[in-house]
């Protein structure tokens, strides 16, 4: 079977699923729990998963709060836009920003959950 061709007796569908099945589909596969209302069936416009990337800071306005208040702020952002009940904030971070990130509640997620990342190659470059 070629990389890319869907086992026989299967179809992929591509798009989200209803949030139902999304429920469903994570109680079922034995990962952590979620509401309807975390799967998207909170009222239009709120959101569930949030990721926060390429924060930075020139290093002449380093060392001045900068970088706290913008992440306070987008964690208000975030919470104003989120679905009723908890959001889900990821992010990758250098390790220069951990210490920033740990004063605002981020913590490490092993080993119960496991974040990693793939950087593919541009082929047409």
């Amino acid at each position: 079977m070629a990389e890319s061709e869907v086992p026989a007796g299967y179809t992929l569908l591509e798009g989200y699923p209803s949030v139902d099945d999304y429920v469903h589909l994570r109680a079922a596969s034995g990962l952590t729990l979620r509401s309807a209302d975390a799967g998207g069936g909170g009222p239009p416009g709120q959101l569930w998963y949030f990721l926060i990337a390429d924060m930075a800071t020139l290093p002449k306005h380093r060392r001045k709060g900068l970088a706290d208040v913008i992440l306070k702020r987008l964690l208000a952002r975030i919470k104003s836009h989120a679905a009723k009940g908890t959001a889900y904030v990821t992010l990758g971070a250098d390790v220069p920003g951990r210490r920033l990130y740990e004063r605002n509640g981020f913590k490490d997620t092993m080993p119960k959950e496991m974040g990693m990342s793939l950087k593919t190659e541009d082929a047409g470059q």
